[in-house]
């Protein structure tokens, strides 16, 4: 048994030695989504608190994410993200896409699947309640008037 503890701690400590890169890239604040939409300033602190840590390329890492694996799953978190919606990004969006990624945050704001549970536990300033769920979907649809065909 303490050979199975010392192995274990062994293997913590070395993984400590494959950190993650958590450098942001450059962004534009001209092609971000708050500042492109100019959204009342209730709906951009929302955005800003509840989505833009893993959806923009503004992501403030936490001191836990000095630690592995945590940090693994959280970079993979952020860059999953990224991959779905990236508000740094949004003037670079058909409106096509912009349209569809509009109505994807009102599907999963409507499923109650984001922010996700463990972030929002992590970061009780970003979970929404159902007031402010129900604020940003109504404003969301609006936005999506813009991007329609």
């Amino acid at each position: 048994m303490k050979k199975i503890i010392f192995f274990i701690l062994l293997l913590l400590i070395i993984i400590q030695f494959f950190r993650i890169d958590k450098t942001n890239p450059a962004s534009d604040i001209n092609v971000d989504f708050v500042n492109l939409t100019s959204p009342p300033i209730e709906i951009s602190a929302l955005l800003k608190n509840s989505c833009y840590d893993c959806h923009s390329l503004h992501t403030k890492y936490p001191w836990y994410s000095n630690i592995a694996p945590i940090s693994w799953i959280l970079k993979s978190h952020v860059n999953d993200g990224r991959k779905h919606v990236n508000f740094s990004e949004w003037r670079q969006l058909s409106n096509n896409k912009k349209d569809h990624v509009l109505e994807e945050i009102v599907e999963v704001l409507n499923n109650g699947e984001m922010p996700l549970t463990g972030y929002a536990f992590l970061h009780p300033e970003a979970d929404l309640s159902i007031e402010q769920r129900d604020k940003m979907i109504n404003w969301v649809n609006s936005m999506r008037v813009l991007y329609k065909k």
